[in-house]
């Protein structure tokens, strides 16, 4: 491929990017679930291609039509299928730009008990999944145990991690694997509102939490597109005179980008002069986006101890962040391959229903008995993030607390300062892929049943009394 085909591949995204925004302001149903026109856009895109319409002149019409091979040209198709790869350490490493990273204890004192919660739903995902990967899918189907890791790279990751895993997937020889990853992640997006809001219509009717509010149906629609809008507005032309702020603020995500690419260089020769002599590699098949993400919070160490911090404009980031996953979401929807579905599709539903049914009960059982206060409102935040990503939970908190009576939408921030470096697309979920190939699954599995329980465990003892104080009170 070359620039020019580079370029047109770009092009097409944006007019299925613009498409897909149109039919999800035409079809209200689309508004009501809160389903991004990104994920709008891949889907057209898949349908347009070789797979659907391609699939569907050649039977219907014949083999030698126009539109046999759909209507995008294989070049086309193959800058789509890299973008991925490489958007995601830009989603990753604006991560923590241009945000405030108080100390670890104002952050523990404020989302101690939703870190907990998250913990032990994320990985509770991997013991569900790692186990019936052991037990059933692959003895059954002959699916390789690497599936089990689809659950909490699917859920807990969203869209933009299941793609960016794509290469590591192929590199370990489950190439399925990213295909599935990606479908699992739709149907989290899906399921996670469809479940928020009858879980939220049963708290309601039963009590357990007092009618919603009125929420600005604008509110909910800038949210239900990229993960967080903050609204401060900052004079960024005191620090970039000079200089577009655009400008500025791409070229410190690729600062954060190039940081954690010299920490991947530095990880990977230390792991070969410590293990010399052994076969085992680990950091070659970790990707670089978790490292660019630490290479986002250095930037902002960086920022903060030389005062220039307060010049970076946190919603500008969010800008070349979210239009990044957006173009990522289309290319990886719309290469998405439906025979790897198709030939693994019951360790697929079954994937997605266990991973289902792990979240309900962390949401109904757990949540009210790890919260100290506001049980309904904070778990419904994690529900949201261990069923769809970020963005799912924001949403669904919104909706049953708009005025942030409870402080959840204040916690549930903080607590991804001590979250998504480890999971959620952080460093073990980028090794979980690796660890199962070198290790084999039951190793890790003891390992994050070992942590399942210990968070788990932790969340109960320490925060328990907590409760049982404040209903007190």
């Amino acid at each position: 491929m070359n620039l020019e085909q580079i370029f047109y591949a770009l092009i097409l995204i944006g007019i299925l990017l613009l498409t897909g925004k149109i039919i999800r302001r035409k079809f209200k149903i689309f508004q009501k679930l809160f389903i991004p026109a990104s994920i709008i856009a891949g889907i057209i895109g898949l349908l347009a291609g070789e797979q659907v319409l391609g699939f569907i002149t050649t039977f219907l019409i014949k083999k030698d039509h126009w539109l046999h091979a759909g209507i995008f040209p294989q070049q086309t198709l193959d800058v789509w299928s890299g973008l991925p790869g490489l958007l995601i350490s830009a989603v990753f490493a604006a991560l923590f730009i241009g945000k405030k990273i108080p100390p670890l204890k104002d952050i523990w004192l404020k989302a101690g008990p939703m870190v907990a919660h998250g913990q032990t739903l994320a990985w509770g995902q991997y013991v569900i999944g790692i186990s019936l990967a052991l037990l059933l899918l692959t003895p059954v189907w002959g699916i390789s145990p690497l599936s089990g890791a689809l659950i909490e790279i699917s859920f807990e990751g969203g869209h933009g991690t299941a793609a960016g895993l794509s290469d590591t997937f192929k590199e370990l020889g489950f190439a399925d694997g990213a295909d599935l990853a990606l479908a699992l992640a739709t149907i989290g997006v899906v399921m996670g509102t469809l479940l928020g809001i009858v879980l939220i219509n049963w708290g309601v009717r039963s009590g357990k939490i007092n009618p919603p509010g009125k929420t600005s149906h604008q509110e909910i629609e800038e949210l239900a597109e990229h993960d967080e809008r903050e609204t401060q507005t900052l004079d960024v032309e005191k620090f970039s005179s000079m200089t577009e702020p655009l400008s500025l603020h791409l070229a410190l995500v690729g600062l954060a980008i190039g940081m954690g690419w010299v920490l991947h260089q530095g990880l990977m020769q230390f792991e070969g002069l410590l293990l010399r002599d052994s076969e085992f590699e680990l950091m070659r098949h970790v990707p670089l986006f978790p490292l660019a993400m630490i290479g986002g919070v250095l930037v902002q160490i960086f920022l903060d101890r030389i005062g220039y911090s307060k010049y970076i404009d946190r919603k500008l980031i969010n800008r070349i962040s979210g239009a990044a996953l957006d173009i990522l979401i289309v290319a990886a929807l719309a290469t998405l391959s439906l025979k790897a579905i198709g030939q693994n599709i019951y360790p697929f539903l079954i994937l997605a229903g266990a991973g289902i049914a792990w979240n309900l009960i962390g949401f109904l059982i757990l949540a009210p008995l790890m919260f100290p206060k506001d049980w309904f409102a904070r778990g419904m935040g994690n529900f949201g993030q261990c069923m769809g990503m970020t963005v799912i939970g924001l949403l669904l908190m919104r909706i049953v607390d708009p005025d942030n009576k409870t402080g959840a939408m204040e916690s549930f921030g903080y607590k991804q300062l001590l979250f998504e470096p480890v999971v959620g697309g952080g460093l073990f979920t980028a090794a979980s892929l690796p660890l199962i190939y070198q290790f084999g699954p039951f190793p890790v599995l003891i390992g994050t049943s070992i942590m399942t329980i210990g968070w788990l465990i932790f969340g109960l003892v320490y925060f328990r009394p907590l409760k049982n104080q404040t209903e007190e009170s």
